[in-house]
């Protein structure tokens, strides 16, 4: 049975808030206690890559219809339009970087850098799907890794 620290774990990882950054730390202190991270780790990578599909998907098609109901367009209207503020300063190095402006973007382990807000942008500026994707679930993977090593102290007294 799985153990309720792992479950909090994998709903912090596929939550827009926490992600991986939230969600690993959580996952690395149960695997710590004699169970392999590795398994653990890649499923923490999986869903966070995972969840570029689902926003994807949402963006493309059920966006587009809830922007009729009012409530809806009031917040998320909000949201994209401080997102777009944001989108504006990084525009000019995305296109001198590309997708690798994209995909260290994400890969800063920050709140508020990670594969929900690299989609959201990707989006947004109408970047291609698939090289977005690929953008997006590398900087995972590097946030992932770094986010790993600092949970298992190996950049304890570095700095």
């Amino acid at each position: 049975m799985m153990d309720i620290q792992i479950l909090i774990g994998l709903l912090l990882t596929i939550s827009p808030v926490f992600e991986l950054r939230g969600g690993l730390p959580i996952v690395v202190e149960y695997a710590v206690n004699g169970v392999s991270v590795w398994p653990y780790f890649l499923l923490v990578l999986a869903l966070n890559i995972g969840v570029i599909f689902l926003i994807f998907l949402f963006f493309d098609f059920v966006h587009g219809v809830l922007m009729r109901l009012r409530w809806y367009r009031k917040v998320v209207g909000g949201v994209l339009r401080r997102l777009q503020k944001k989108i504006d300063r990084v525009e000019s190095k995305m296109d001198r970087w590309g997708y690798f402006a994209l995909m260290f973007f994400v890969a800063v382990p920050f709140p508020g850098t990670g594969a929900w807000t690299g989609a959201m942008v990707a989006w947004v500026m109408g970047l291609d799907r698939v090289k977005s994707f690929f953008a997006i679930a590398a900087g995972v993977v590097i946030a992932g890794l770094l986010v790993l090593l600092f949970s298992l102290g190996i950049f304890n007294g570095v700095y």
